[in-house]
């Protein structure tokens, strides 16, 4: 079960990929994630591991599978039974802004039923993770 936000913010995309894969900033511009830990402190790369603590849900423990640098980036936090996939994506605009895609695919044996289960509060967590990167990015 996947599910997806994509929102347009009227910033440069090497604006809006610094602010995104800086990672340990995430609590300061989106409610959803309350801290963040890192496993290194070198930029995100393939294998960087990330703890992050969310209001409402169990603390997860995401590695950085995919890397794009300046576009895209995708971690995976897995338990028993279930693989959380996270996808980031930024697309330049003609205008020189910047589209960003942000989706959750719930996989493995219980990602269905989590899915369901979590389909409303996963929605406000992209939309408040979008709209808190797009104020972020356009702050002057």
């Amino acid at each position: 079960m996947t599910q997806s936000v994509a929102i347009d913010i009227a910033a440069p995309p090497d604006r809006v990929w610094a602010v995104l894969s800086d990672v340990d900033h995430w609590p300061e511009w989106t409610p959803t994630v309350t801290s963040v830990t890192r496993s290194d402190d070198a930029p995100l790369h393939v294998g960087t591991h990330v703890k992050v603590a969310q209001p409402r849900l169990a603390d997860a423990d995401y590695a950085v599978t995919e890397l794009d640098p300046g576009h895209s980036f995708t971690w995976v936090a897995t338990h028993p039974g279930l693989a959380t996939t996270a996808r980031h994506e930024v697309d330049p605009l003609p205008d020189g802004g910047t589209h960003v895609t942000l989706s959750i695919t719930q996989g493995g044996l219980l990602g269905p039923l989590m899915g369901r289960v979590y389909r409303g509060l996963t929605d406000e967590y992209l939309h408040h993770e979008a709209n808190g990167l797009k104020a972020r990015c356009e702050a002057a």
